[in-house]
Order: structure tokens, then sequence, then C-alpha cells
């Protein structure tokens, strides 16, 4: 157990751990923990919060904290988000857009993508943060993480091989039961917006991932990467809607 969750760390972190090779099926076997990465990485940015709030007003504190948050993650989700913006806008047939996918540079829908997504993710949080609702940065990340093993567990690969692929077979209803419960408690101690905020990431999740099969024959690495901060941001926008202390 203890393995599987440094397999996580390391695959969705870049905290400084000891070095160490994973295998993408160690990855896949370790997704129950993702959840308890993402409730990691959200007390690592509500402590932040804390710090900074003795030096910086709201505004200026949600633009380093986000900052940290790409920085924890490498901007790993943030790549993935870029990459499908460029290839599930496209006016392409589904067979470009996995070739799409595939390529490293980046195109006009993946930079307008991520513009809006970072400006959006920023209001949001400078909103909640100066409502002092600073749930939104324990719930966020372990919800966003909660999505991708959903959408590993329920829907198709996109293709025969690939790091979505692999790290997918190892994914199954057991896997996603775990993930669910070790979510729970993080969102039972911020009641009732904890499952509030749960039943609206699933279905956004199951929306979304709808649009996606629409688009493509499943899911990629980059899609689980852009459902991640695409539900990051549904629950940041559910808890400054709320507008109050949580």
């Amino acid at each position: 157990m203890f393995r599987s969750l440094l397999v996580a760390l390391h695959f969705l972190t870049r905290l400084p751990l000891p070095p160490r090779e994973i295998s993408l099926e160690e990855v896949g076997r370790s997704a129950w923990a993702f959840p308890v990465v993402g409730a990691l990485i959200g007390l690592l940015l509500a402590g932040a919060d804390g710090l900074l709030g003795w030096l910086f007003p709201p505004v200026l504190r949600a633009a380093l904290v986000l900052a940290l948050w790409v920085a924890l993650t490498g901007a790993l989700h943030l790549d993935g988000f870029v990459d499908s913006c460029d290839a599930l806008l496209a006016a392409r047939p589904p067979e470009a857009r996995l070739e799409i996918l595939r390529d490293t540079h980046v195109g006009a829908f993946g930079v307008v993508g991520a513009v809006i997504l970072l400006l959006v993710k920023f209001a949001a949080l400078g909103a909640c943060l100066s409502a002092g609702t600073w749930a939104a940065l324990l719930l966020a990340p372990p919800l966003g993480r909660w999505a991708m093993v959903y959408a590993m567990a329920r829907y198709p690969a996109a293709r025969a091989t690939g790091i979505g692929k692999t790290v997918r077979e190892s994914v199954g209803g057991r896997t996603l039961l775990g993930a669910t419960l070790l979510a729970l408690p993080v969102l039972l101690a911020h009641p009732p917006v904890g499952l509030v905020a749960l039943a609206l990431v699933w279905a956004f999740t199951v929306l979304f991932a709808r649009w996606v099969l629409r688009r493509i024959p499943g899911f990629t690495g980059d899609v689980y990467g852009a459902l991640c901060e695409a539900v990051e941001v549904v629950v940041l926008l559910t808890l400054a809607a709320g507008g109050g202390p949580a």
C-alpha cells in the first residue's frame, strides 16, 4: 500500500522524493491512491495560502498559490489540457484528432484554452480566498484526481497502446471503490459542500466523457489530464458561487 502511494506521488507530483524507476503498470495499480495525492496537494496549497496571508492580499495570494499548484504537478495535467484543446476542438475526423494528441507542438486552440483555463482558475480561486472559502484548496485537487480514476474505470481507451491505455488496464471497479472511500473523509470534513461538489463532479465527468467519445474512440493520457484540470475549475466555481467561509 505504501509503495503504491509512493508511485502515485512520483507520477502525479514533482515533490522532492527519492529517485526511483516506475512503470506505467505500477501507476495503474496505484490509481486508488490518486485522491490521497490530491489531498496532500490541497494541504500544501492551503498551508502556503495561510503563510502568504500574513503578507499579501487575496488576489496576489491567488496568483502565487496557482503558480505553486502548477509547479507541484509539473504542469502534467495542464499539458494534457492544452493538447486536448488542440485535438478535440479541431474540426477533424477522429483519426486526425488522435494524431494531434500525439503531436508535441502547441496550436492555437491549446494556447487559447490554457489562457482561459488559468484566468478562470485564478479568478475563481481569488473569489474563494477573498470570501475565506479555503476549503476550495482542499477539495479541488482530490476531486480532480478522483475524476480521472472514475474515467479510467468507466470509459474505454482511445488507442490499443499508449500511456492512457497501459495505466487504465489495471484500473477497475475495486480501484474506483478504493479511490472513492479515500476521498470521502475529505469531502465529509466539509459538509454539505463536499458532497455537493462530488455530485457535480460526477455529473460533469459523465457529460465530459460523452463529449469526448463523440470526438475520439476513448480517453488518452492527455484527456485524463484535461479532465482533472476541468474538474478542479468546476470545484472552484462551485465554492466561489457559495460565497461564504467553509
